[in-house]
């Protein structure tokens, strides 16, 4: 019998032969059928082993090992031989598609699930029409065409956005992605519209929510102007039913279009402090189901703020006819807003006043709302495209890669802004405030990844300034780059009595230009951490289609486990119970320092890292503070007077268990995450842009 002392890989290279991941393959295998046995995992390994053994080939390949093991399973359990070779044949699958992208990043079964399911053209059959190579191609295609209109070079730059987007370094918000190059063409993720205090209006708001979610887009509203329950409608004679009321007409209407088929619907809904409306609007979703699709925040002006600290009492005003209905002690509302944030994640808070004191195009009108996850605000009938630079590629040994990073930002900047002339509106009115102020926001996604692979923990000081410095370089090099596509396109039409012509600016293509997004779907697509949110588990399972588990594990961790001799698919189920590894023994300090998770860090820091990416960003920040479910309402309370000091433009908190739905769960003692789950906002209210 022969000794196996190597493997030739697909490459035809060579490596040292380890029998334990033939374990660990058999061991996910079997954790796929529920089964739950790593003695016989490790007595399969053995026999497939022996076959190896009595072969006469020494060297075997990747292949012969794997049909192997396939064999020694089918016999023993034919289910588990099956669920091997599915995952088998989607490895491959992910390996022919890397080779046609160019990549040097795998593609996991998850991002090619995602892409599949929501990125892909189909025919009117429902067949898949298109290769994720193809998709990049097409978006390219479609964004580049808009240069010839300035005189630039469209096969280069198709060129250029092609392999920014293939190597996954930089990825545009999903509508883009769903758009751009196909007939629809709307290509944006964030919008906000009015709502007026009449009936036409209401429902026409109604109408054109309809038209945005149908092509992916996710809407804002502020219901602040809509009179309040009981007051009077003279049309009528009757009495008004208030703000709540005429959400559930949005909710419901959001319910049946379900954004296009493309992702779940999801909207915003404001209201001011001073409403008379108020305390029903904090309380309304007590009840589970209620508004399913909206994110509630009350808006909330230094003033109030100030009542706050000072126990004062305050006015509510009927927005009907601006006269003051009755008083109100600003810290009852105020611990009634936190007290139902800790009971259910709602309402966030929205500083309305700082804002609007960042606020670039203020001469033209007040910003009342944001768009569904709050890193958005924009006028009624705007909208912003996005898109996020993917930071584990903008590495360098072990220091930011400043050069590739500047590079990559000005590249991106010039996409967004080509992505505004390429785009199609379902609304007039919301093509011509878009054309007015060209917003962009370019964010970014993998921080968590990065910060890991420079050695840094998320819950540090050392991390902290990271964030500002990144945020300061991706804030000089954008306005940089938008001050010269000004210079060569034109300044955006309000320019002229902007905040950029207060501060001395000669000219500036776009109004904004950066924002702090979650990344959700595109996360899983680039294989990283969403937005600048920590690790939400570093090993947990994933629920997939048809009932099926998978568990997965964050790359790095399993990089560096390899490294220290540590990794087992014991190991990963062992960390999968609660998704944390600061209990597991098994894991050294250094890594258990290093791989944190959201509900590992304490909310201070969470609410310190939004507001040092606040602190250089234009429009503002998607950040879920999140808390364990023992977390008390004093501790909720903490992280909301933090934001407000901090000076950061909103707040949003998840305390564990406080929904009765939610994507992100330990059941059956595993950490589970639902398939598009990515870390952030751990409910289907939150799809990202």
């Amino acid at each position: 019998m022969a000794i196996i002392r190597q493997v030739r890989k697909r490459d035809g290279s060579y490596v040292d032969f380890q029998p334990h991941k033939i374990t660990d393959s058999i061991h996910k295998a079997l954790f796929d059928a529920k089964i739950s046995d790593g003695k016989r995992a490790a007595a399969l390994t053995k026999e497939v082993v022996k076959i190896l053994e009595s072969k006469p080939d020494a060297i075997p390949d990747v292949e012969q090992i794997q049909d192997i093991i396939e064999l020694v399973l089918s016999k023993w359990n034919r289910k588990v031989a099956n669920l091997y070779r599915e995952f088998r044949l989607k490895k491959t699958e992910a390996r022919k598609l890397r080779e046609k992208l160019g990549l040097t990043e795998k593609l996991t079964y998850n991002a090619l699930t995602v892409l599949e399911r929501r990125y892909l053209l189909r025919d009117e059959n429902g067949r898949i029409i298109e290769t994720p190579g193809q998709l990049f191609r097409r978006v390219a295609k479609a964004i580049a065409a808009v240069e010839a209109k300035h005189g630039g070079n469209v096969k280069k730059s198709e060129e250029e956005f092609y392999r920014l987007m293939s190597s996954l370094e930089f990825l545009p918000n999903s509508p883009t992605l769903f758009n751009a190059g196909a007939p629809l063409r709307q290509l944006s993720a964030c919008f906000v519209l009015p709502v007026e205090d009449s009936l036409d209006a209401i429902f026409k708001s109604v109408r054109d929510m309809a038209m945005i979610e149908q092509s992916g887009g996710g809407v804002g509203f502020s219901f602040s102007r809509l009179r309040p329950e009981g007051d009077v409608v003279r049309s009528t004679g009757g009495v008004a039913s208030g703000p709540v009321s005429f959400m559930r007409i949005f909710d419901t209407a959001t319910d049946v279009i379900k954004a296009g088929g493309k992702r779940r619907g999801a909207l915003m809904g404001i209201l001011n402090a001073d409403h008379p409306d108020i305390v029903r609007f904090i309380t309304a979703k007590q009840t589970p189901g209620f508004l399913s699709n909206f994110n509630i925040s009350v808006a909330v002006t230094d003033k109030f703020m100030e009542a706050v600290h000072k126990n004062k009492e305050y006015e509510l005003i009927n927005p009907r006819n601006k006269k003051v209905v009755r008083k109100l002690h600003a810290k009852f509302i105020w611990d009634l807003i936190i007290e139902n944030a800790w009971k259910t994640g709602d309402p966030g808070v929205i500083f309305i006043d700082e804002i609007n004191r960042k606020n670039p195009t203020a001469h033209i009108g007040l910003i009342e709302s944001t768009n569904p996850c709050g890193e958005q605000p924009l006028h009624p009938y705007e909208s912003c495209n996005l898109g996020s630079i993917n930071l584990t590629k903008m590495i360098k040994g072990k220091d930011v890669d400043w050069n590739k990073f500047e590079k990559t930002i000005k590249l991106a900047i010039r996409f967004l802004d080509d992505v505004i002339d390429a785009n199609k509106h379902p609304i007039p009115a919301i093509e011509k405030v878009v054309s007015s102020n060209r917003r962009i926001g370019l964010g970014l996604m993998g921080f968590a990844d990065m910060l890991i692979l420079l050695g840094i923990p998320y819950d540090s000081e050392k991390a902290i300034r990271l964030a500002e410095k990144l945020m300061v370089f991706i804030y000089k090099v954008s306005h940089e780059t938008s001050q010269q596509l000004g210079k060569e396109r034109g300044s955006f039409p309000n320019f002229k009595g902007s905040l950029w012509q207060k501060k001395g600016y000669k000219s500036m293509r776009n109004a904004t230009t950066t924002t702090i997004a979650p990344t959700g779907t595109l996360s899983i697509i680039a294989g990283v951490s969403s937005g600048i949110e920590p690790l939400f588990a570093v090993s947990f399972v994933r629920n997939v289609l048809e009932g099926r588990h998978l568990l997965e594990s964050n790359w790095i961790f399993e990089k560096m486990s390899k490294e220290k001799g540590l990794y087992s698919a014991g190991l990963m189920m062992k960390i999968a119970k609660n998704g944390s590894v600061q209990k597991i023994k098994e894991v050294p300090a250094d890594l258990r320092r290093l791989f944190v998770t959201a509900l590992d860090i304490k909310s201070e820091w969470h609410v310190r890292m939004q507001a040092a990416f606040q602190k250089y960003t234009d429009n503002a920040v998607s950040k879920t503070i999140n808390f364990l479910a023992e977390a008390t309402s004093a501790d909720v309370k903490k992280a909301y007077e933090l934001a407000y000091k901090l000076k950061c433009k909103g707040i949003t908190i998840y305390r564990y268990g406080s929904k009765p739905e939610q994507v992100l769960y330990i059941g059956d003692n595993m950490m589970h995450a639902e398939a598009e789950y990515s870390g952030g906002c751990p409910t289907s209210v939150c799809p990202a842009p």
